[in-house]
């Protein structure tokens, strides 16, 4: 029996994650990733970044994507709660524009998988949350893009009504999916 149950959202490649937890009174033990599992699912992926953030409650981040440089994520929540989106960004494909939410958190230890071609981003729905992601790509600063948190065409269904987002300086300023595009030629 496979640790992980790989669910299929459908949008072509992105997935979310359930993984076994072994657990006793101790505690418990499980494992985030195993390259023969994810290539027997379909998803022969090759990681070559971990990144880890810290938020409090209400920062939305994103969403973010890079233009020439690609990246897959496998993304989770360490502690604390996040709702976590990614927005199909793949020219031609049949969802392009589509979005998918779920919330991770430390106790439902849920994963997401966003392949190559997905804008990405989250907003911390608990007092903060500890972020960790796996990257198929290195991040380069000067090929970041991004839309607008709140593009009506994609039309994103953020939770916490009545909560205030906190966004970056840089955040605010994205421009909607197509206006994005349009810019990037």
């Amino acid at each position: 029996m496979g640790k992980f149950v790989f669910i299929e959202t459908g949008i072509e490649g992105l997935y979310e994650i359930e993984t076994t937890v072994f657990g006793d009174s101790r505690g418990y033990f499980l494992e985030t990733y195993n390259e023969r599992e994810f290539e027997d699912a379909g998803l022969p992926v090759k990681f070559v970044q971990d990144n880890q953030s810290k938020s409090v409650k209400g920062v939305l981040r994103g969403l973010h994507y890079q233009k020439t440089h690609p990246q897959g994520k496998l993304v989770r929540v360490l502690s604390g709660e996040v709702f976590d989106v990614a927005v199909d960004i793949r020219r031609g494909s049949a969802t392009y524009g589509k979005w998918h939410g779920v919330t991770l958190s430390g106790e439902n230890k849920r994963q997401f998988y966003m392949p190559e071609g997905f804008a990405h981003g989250f907003v911390v729905l608990s007092e903060d949350a500890v972020f960790a992601y796996k990257c198929t790509e290195f991040y380069h600063p000067e090929d970041e893009g991004g839309i607008i948190w709140n593009d009506g065409n994609i039309g994103i269904e953020w939770p916490g009504a009545g909560m205030e987002y906190l966004l970056s300086e840089k955040d605010k300023k994205w421009l909607g999916l197509e206006e994005s595009f349009k810019r990037c030629g």
